[in-house]
Order: structure tokens, then sequence, then C-alpha cells
């Protein structure tokens, strides 16, 4: 028996949404992290992984300095330095390369996937590393992986390292196998691939919820250990943990995968959609869904709703940072009553926020790309009451007396799923009540 879901005050009747709605592109000044950043999370995720940067001593700095790894430590991402020699062109920078490569496996082997990481010096003088993992692949035969992927600022933002990084995964995923005559039926079955980088304890408890419906088998994309790589083929249906993962959901429909369209697992009713779309895949009986999602969906309400009396009716701003703005805008308008003014994106892949735009209230702004100079204008001139924006834009903008919160947070912080929902709705409760205290 299902228990009853607490009540939410309803949010503005959203009408037609911005599924139609015409974009403000812009291309200017950006503010916004390299891909290379993408490592942060990706190095914890996959435990037996190592991320080679062939970089400058900036992208070591970058590096150490945002991961915040002690000295002491021995992290599973490093750079590979070109310098003043190499850019000279008084050494082989593919020889160079092999060098540092050889010693760092020979030292490490518990590393089993090796990714040379491209950055903005390697893309400038033009260093083929897809070449340079295909010829340290052909060299060894002790089972490890070689891969390569660009996570230059010249080609990639914030988020889009991790696209990169699955996406150079794909075409080593085993195929699903597909059996014939009397076993064809079993084999065939669907088979679900959660894609998208989420914490371990998030990733266990959808784990738990999928097996409560009867959904299954589930594998998740990046796996946490890559002797586990999930198969991949035309039974393989994905559905998407993080929205920025445009190319690898590519990838996975050439291999023959499914795209399941879905809101993306942000707060109660995000999260109760995307499980909804998996469950509809399998034909999950309607009573079994309400009852496995009851009692979780009922905490996370009670959870966001302590949040919704300080954040009610307060409007939000959000520079582009990460993909992640309009799944983030969807949660704030529906659950907490925060309407959005304008929300910027890096990219706007419709196809993967199909689910997510219908549910944006009607005449919200949607800019794509950015000039930073008139962003800040159109900002100043809403007068937002919350602003979303990444570091070096915050202090300027409190400053001017204007509330911030930090971007960077919704990517690094556990936020998917009915458990962190409350703590998602907190994010953005503590910059208000700062701003309170301050003016008190």
């Amino acid at each position: 028996m299902s228990t009853p879901l607490p009540t939410l005050p309803s949010a503005p009747a959203v009408g037609g949404g911005c599924s139609d709605a015409e974009v403000l592109k812009e291309r200017g000044q950006r503010e916004v992290f390299c891909g290379l950043t993408g490592i942060i999370w990706l190095h914890r995720k996959m435990q037996d992984a190592f991320f080679l940067i062939v970089g400058s001593r900036t992208c070591a700095h970058l590096m150490q300095s945002a991961a915040g790894v002690m000295i002491f430590a021995e992290p599973r991402f490093g750079t590979a330095i070109i310098d003043e020699r190499d850019l000279a062109g008084m050494a082989d920078l593919h020889d160079e390369l092999d060098r540092v490569v050889d010693t760092l496996l020979e030292r490490r082997p518990e590393i089993r996937t090796l990714f040379l990481v491209g950055s903005c010096p390697s893309e400038v003088i033009k260093l083929d590393l897809n070449r340079a993992a295909e010829r340290l692949q052909a060299r060894r035969d002790d089972g490890r992986m070689i891969l390569s992927y660009s996570g230059s600022g010249i080609e990639t933002t914030f988020t889009e390292g991790e696209d990169s990084c699955l996406e150079s995964m794909v075409p080593r995923l085993p195929a699903s196998t597909v059996a014939s005559g009397a076993e064809a039926t079993a084999s065939d079955a669907p088979e679900l691939l959660v894609v998208g980088t989420v914490a371990d304890i998030v990733e266990d408890q959808f784990r738990r919820l999928f097996q409560q419906l009867g959904i299954g088998p589930v594998r998740f994309f990046p796996p946490r250990r890559s002797r586990t790589l999930p198969p991949v083929g035309p039974n393989t249906k994905v559905l998407l943990a993080q929205p920025w993962m445009h190319r690898t959901v590519e990838a996975l429909a050439r291999r023959g995968a499914t795209h399941l369209p879905a809101p993306f697992p942000l707060g109660a009713e995000g999260t109760t959609g995307w499980l909804r779309a998996a469950a509809d895949a399998w034909g999950v009986d309607e009573g079994l869904f309400d009852e496995v999602v009851a009692a979780p969906r009922a905490r996370a309400r009670t959870a966001v709703a302590r949040h919704r009396e300080r954040l009610e009716g307060k409007r939000i701003f959000f520079f582009p940072d990460s993909q992640i703005e309009l799944p983030m805008s969807r949660f704030l308008f529906e659950e907490l009553g925060m309407p959005p003014v304008e929300v910027g994106t890096p990219y706007l892949h419709r196809s993967l926020m199909e689910a997510e735009l219908p549910r944006i209230p009607e005449g919200t702004r949607i800019s794509e790309g950015q000039d930073v100079e008139r962003q800040l204008d159109r900002c100043r001139a809403d007068a937002p009451d919350v602003v979303v924006c990444g570091l070096g834009l915050a202090n300027p903008l409190e400053a001017e007396g204007i509330t911030t919160k930090w971007a960077i947070e919704l990517v690094f912080s556990p936020i998917h799923g009915y458990e962190q929902a409350g703590d998602l709705a907190e994010l953005f409760a503590r910059p208000v009540t700062r701003r309170s205290l301050l003016r008190v």
C-alpha cells in the first residue's frame, strides 16, 4: 500500500513552457573552466584508471589546486609537461611521451586504463594523441587499455571533458550477446545503461530502486572498474544521469543503443520522472511503481519543503557553466517556487532536453553560449534575487549586493536522486540565508 505524499504549494502555471522558445545565441568572451576539470570526478569514479594530461605547468597547477590533492598523496592523474625544449622541436615529443608512459605504468601496476588527455598546448602544436594511444596500445600485451580524449579549453568547456572521455570508451565496450534459436528471447531482453558519473552512494540508491521495480540488468557508465565495461547493443536502453553527454549518446546510438527521453533525476519530481521513463520501457505495473517510489518520494518532498518558505518567489538567473542549468531551473521552479529570469547554458542539445523544456515557465529567457559583458548587463537590469555563476563572477557580483550561488557546487556535490533532494535545495538556501545575516 502506498503512503500519501505531503503536498507542496503548487508552482505557477507553466503554460506552453519553453519547448519552442526562441534561444538567444551568444558568441563572445566566456567565463568557464576547461574540460580538464572533469578529471576531478572521473578519477574518483573509475578506481583503476589514470589520467595523464599532456600539457603545460598551468594545466598541472589548475588540477592540483582544483582537486585539492595533498602533496604526499599518490593521485590517479598527472601532467606530462610540454616545456620550451618540446615546443622548440629539440625533442621528439612521441619519444618523450612513450618514456613518460612506460615509467608511469611500470611504477603503477594497478592502473588498468590510461587516458592521454589533450590540453591547449598539445592542441596548438598538433600533437596527435589518438595515434599516440594506438601506438602505445599496440606495444602492450598486459591487458591494459590506453585511450585518448581532449580536455583542451580550445575544444571543450567544463563538463564536456567527461563527455569526450566516455565517448572515447564507447568503441571499446563489449557487444551485447545476441543469441539465436531457443535462447534468443532471453538474450534479447532489454538492458539498462545509466550514463554519466554520479557518486557511488547515489549509484547504489538507484540500483536498489531499479531492483525493486524489476528493471534489469542495470549497468552504469562509467563503471567503477574498467574490468567491468558494460556491454552495448540494439537491446541497450540509455538513461542519462547527467545532461552533458551529447557526444556519448550519439556514439552509443551508433552501436545500436536507444536513448530514453526523461527529465534528469534532480529533486523529487525529476527523479520520479526519470525512474518512470525506465519503468515505462520495461512495462512496469503502475501500482508497483507507485508503491516503490512512494516512501523515498515522500522523504524527498518533505526535505525540499523545509527550504521552500525561504526560497519561494525569489527570482533566479543562471550564467552558463555546466549544461545542468535547464534541469536545475526546472527543479527550482517546480519544487521551490523560484521563477527563472534567464537560464544560460554553454550548449543546448534539444534532444536531451525535450522532457525539461516544457516544464520551464513560458517567458523565461533561454541563452546558449556566452558574451559575458552583455549577460552581466542583462543580469544587473533584471535585478534577480539569486544569481548562479562561476567563481570568477561571484565575488564582483557579491560586492554589488547581489546574492550568488557557486555553479561549481552543482557538479561537485552529490545532488541526484530522492535522498539528496533536500541537500540540493539547501545549496540554494545557504546563500540566501548568508545574505540575510549580513544585512542584519
